[in-house]
């Protein structure tokens, strides 16, 4: 004969336990009593009949667990993961990582800090000029004709220019270049809460000078060039230079406004230039006429997320002057970040920035650290190999950033590459790797030096728990 169910106990008799007094102190006595609401909905639920062993009450029993539930508990907000997908600016996985420099200056910002005050005059200062005067000499070179923004993302930055040139005018737009990134950024929703209308001109696959001449005809008061970051239209096509576009707009006086998505500074390395040649150079548009040009800081510029709008000295003023800047203006936290990242590049530092660091790392390199986590992973029960990939500079920095890499193909005897894959998930930081041919690649371009050490902190642990198994 079975015995008895076992009965909870009340949560007000858990919850005098000491060390249920001691989880209070520590995560709030609200949350403690869901989890212990949780436990005896499971003990009820449970067909086990007897108390579990080595434990002398179902109280302590229950508060134990309780503890075990709640030191394993993710941290709130978004949690530390390891990016060994291969995509160096992984937009789910908060595309740029930060340099050193960029977060000692999101701490140092995050408690008083001189926001909007000037230290020297005792008065109020200007939030934006932590920025302004940084990325007009990166990208401007201090010409005074030309001016600078930050807000806080592309979609924003486009928003701004368009409302405040556009609002009640009609701005062209080749049909071609009427792009979706992403989930919600498509360039017809942002022109219609802009208030402006859309002007299509030309055909998916060809859009000439004529076809934008005959739309300023209709009395557009703007044409909007935007660069199709995610995708290619190959073969029978035709589209519209920077600077023939930006002689016709002249001709017409309306002002060209360049969706440049991502950009990467005038004084980026060689290396890198050559390894991104689709990604296009924000101070080169400016240069063939374009009037303002909007841009990512957390893309190719490996900064925080924001959006830089960059263009003629009257039309930022009045951007800066419309209501709608207060809504879109960064925090202080992005400021700081923001800023470092631009003095890294100014003073020269690239190597400050992850981004960077990963697409100049040498498939020599890569290979030697693959090799270094394979031979230790396959001696803790792995099967663990060095395979040749291509790695992608992800973040909608065109589909031509490919480059060449190795990753670790990593499988456990009896498991699925998909079960492992969570597992990997699962880890403290979690480990995001991708599945191919049957089995989890972790890219090694993706991962920084420094990291490697954590990957292997983490899969050791797993590897042996399944031996042991």
């Amino acid at each position: 004969m079975s015995e008895p169910r076992v009965n909870p106990p009340s949560i007000d008799l858990l919850l005098s336990h000491p060390v249920s007094r001691d989880l209070v102190e520590r995560h709030g006595r609200e949350r403690v009593k869901d989890v212990f609401r949780q436990l005896t909905r499971e003990l009820r639920a449970s067909a086990e009949t007897t108390l579990p062993p080595g434990k002398e009450t179902l109280v302590e029993s229950l508060a134990l667990s309780a503890r075990m539930r709640l030191e394993s508990r993710r941290p709130a907000g978004p949690s530390a993961v390891l990016n060994a997908t291969g995509i160096l600016l992984h937009t789910n996985l908060g595309r740029a990582p930060l340099g050193a420099e960029a977060k000692d200056a999101v701490l140092r910002a995050a408690g008083f800090c001189t926001l909007e005050y000037d230290l020297a005059t005792g008065q109020r200062g200007k939030r934006a000029e932590h920025v302004r005067p940084l990325l007009n000499e990166l990208f401007l070179g201090a010409n005074p004709r030309l001016d600078s923004l930050a807000v806080t993302n592309t979609a924003a930055a486009l928003l701004l220019a368009l409302d405040t040139l556009c609002n009640g005018k009609k701005a062209v737009v080749s049909r071609g270049e009427l792009v979706a990134i992403g989930g919600d950024f498509r360039v017809p929703s942002i022109m219609a809460k802009s208030g402006a209308t859309l002007l299509e001109a030309g055909t998916t696959n060809k859009t000439t000078l004529q076809d934008y001449r005959e739309a300023l005809e209709e009395g557009a008061g703007a044409v909007l060039k935007v660069h199709p970051s995610n995708y290619r239209i190959i073969g029978f096509t035709e589209e519209v230079g920077v600077s023939t576009l930006a002689a016709l707009c002249k001709e017409y006086g309306v002002p060209l406004l360049y969706d440049a998505g991502t950009g990467l500074p005038p004084s980026a390395p060689s290396a890198v230039k050559r390894a991104l040649l689709d990604v296009p150079s924000p101070s080169e548009a400016l240069e063939e006429g374009a009037s303002v040009v909007t841009f990512s800081g957390d893309k190719t510029l490996g900064g925080p997320q924001s959006g830089i709008l960059l263009g003629q000295v009257e039309l930022i003023e009045r951007m800066t002057k419309n209501p709608l800047a207060r809504a879109l203006r960064p925090d202080k936290l992005v400021l700081a970040a923001l800023a470092a990242t631009l003095d890294a590049h100014l003073a020269g530092r690239h190597t400050q920035v992850p981004f960077f660091r990963m697409v100049a790392a040498s498939a020599t390199d890569l290979l030697a650290r693959a090799s270094s986590v394979a031979t230790a992973l396959s001696s803790r029960g792995f099967v663990s190999t060095v395979v040749a990939t291509e790695s992608a500079a992800g973040g909608g920095s065109g589909v031509d950033a490919v480059l060449p890499s190795h990753a670790v193909a990593l499988s456990l005897p009896g498991v699925a590459a998909s079960e492992l894959a969570e597992r990997l998930r699962r880890l403290t930081p979690g480990v995001i790797g991708r599945i191919q041919e049957g089995r989890v690649q972790l890219d090694m371009r993706s991962l920084l030096p420094e990291e490697d050490g954590l990957l292997l902190a983490a899969l050791l642990g797993l590897g042996s728990s399944q031996t042991a198994g």
